[in-house]
């Protein structure tokens, strides 16, 4: 066999999709499977961003593009920015890339090497730890708190802080837990680090148009003295049903879009040029359709909510955004690895354990929301017939 560089072995997964292809499996084999473990909308992409790509295609938009985006995306993505935070980002210092996925690697090969330290939320999106590993860096885990909404705790976070610590990463709404950190808590994290003018911030927005109950989503955008050390990252996979399109984008530091967009040229040229038609059409067309999404999530939210916490050993806090609920298991008397294996092989449900999110989670399931709320119901009987038998 090849000899491999040893941060392969650093290189973790999301098992998520591990639990999707066993339950792709099972429903092959003829299992009635209802599956509340992947994350992504069940909704298909509107009409009209389908038909802006389509058109971008038969115009002959078949070619490379520039690698940090076409200017009327970037453009557009600026003007929503405006819109939805009231703050002005030259279109210059976005740039456009095949998923959010990779401004996560980017940011961590600027900033992780061996001796540095990089604080990431867990239970968390289990990329964040995964990419810190490979870039050699130490991994510091935030532990967030069933008892704070799993918001985190800004006084916490600072606490985290020493002379090794190159990058944070924050995440609000969240993955896997729903939790929504309240704009006063994201205050005082602006207000901490201006003692801490070498630390970097990685905020991940690619939830933020998914709030409940009246909840407010503060950006890091929106604080000026952190522009030079702000990397906002946002896309439209979760807010116009485009996972499958892999369009997402990052707001960089004048100082580092060169560098963020030599990144890019290294590793992937530029994002294809009818899915940025698309993402233009996206943000500059009706949101109708994507209103009616969060409506619909929002409906299942206060269903899935209600019948966890009528299951037994189980309890389940209010998540504020995303589609995920991260319910409390430690009262059925089963690890979150073990209840997750019985469901999908005993009641044929796909769920996750929260070990998958980090050390934190064991104790907790995530479940998503983004199904049918006839099978998110019909799922959660099944669960309860499981623990009760």
């Amino acid at each position: 066999m090849p000899t491999l560089a040893a941060r392969m072995d650093r290189l973790g997964t999301e098992t998520a999709f591990d639990v999707l292809a066993k339950a792709n499996k099972l429903a092959a084999g003829g299992a009635d499977m209802i599956n509340l473990g992947i994350g992504q909308p069940d909704f298909p992409t509107p009409p009209h961003i389908v038909e802006a790509a389509a058109k971008a295609l038969k115009d002959g938009h078949h070619g490379y593009t520039a690698a940090n985006g076409i200017p009327a995306l970037r453009q557009a993505v600026s003007a929503d920015l405006a819109r939805r935070h009231g703050v002005e980002v030259d279109p210059d210092r976005v740039v456009v890339v095949p998923g959010g996925k990779v401004t996560m690697f980017f940011a961590m090969l600027m900033f992780g090497e061996p001796g540095a330290e990089i604080i990431y939320p867990d239970p968390g999106f289990p990329i964040y730890r995964s990419s810190i590993e490979f870039s050699g860096a130490t991994a510091v885990p935030l532990p967030l708190r069933e008892e704070n909404g799993f918001a985190f705790s800004a006084e916490e976070l600072l606490s985290l802080i020493t002379p090794r610590t190159r990058l944070i990463i924050v995440n609000s709404p969240a993955n896997p837990t729903g939790g929504v950190t309240p704009v006063e808590e994201m205050d005082k994290l602006a207000a901490g680090l201006a003692n801490h003018p070498g630390v970097a911030i990685l905020s991940d927005e690619i939830y933020s148009c998914m709030l409940y109950g009246g909840r407010q989503h503060r950006s890091i955008l929106q604080y000026p003295h952190l522009a030079d050390r702000a990397i906002m990252l946002d896309g439209w996979s979760k807010t116009y049903a485009m996972t499958g399109w892999r369009l997402g984008y990052a707001v960089w530091p004048e100082s580092l879009v060169e560098k963020a967009t030599r990144l890019a040229i290294n590793d992937h040229s530029c994002v294809n040029a009818a899915a940025q038609f698309a993402g233009i059409a996206a943000l500059e067309g009706p949101q109708d359709a994507a209103l009616d999404m969060v409506a619909a999530f929002d409906e299942r939210r206060q269903a899935t909510v209600a019948a966890l916490n009528g299951l037994p050993g189980v309890r389940c806090v209010d998540p504020g955004g995303a589609f995920y609920a991260f319910p409390n298991i430690s009262g059925t008397g089963l690890d979150a690895r073990t209840l997750q294996d019985r469901l999908l092989n005993e009641a044929h449900v796909a769920a996750i354990a929260g070990t998958s999110f980090g050390v934190h989670g064991e104790g907790y399931l995530r479940i998503s929301y983004a199904n049918s709320k006839e099978n998110i119901l019909r799922a959660i009987d099944r669960i309860g017939s499981v623990l009760a038998g």
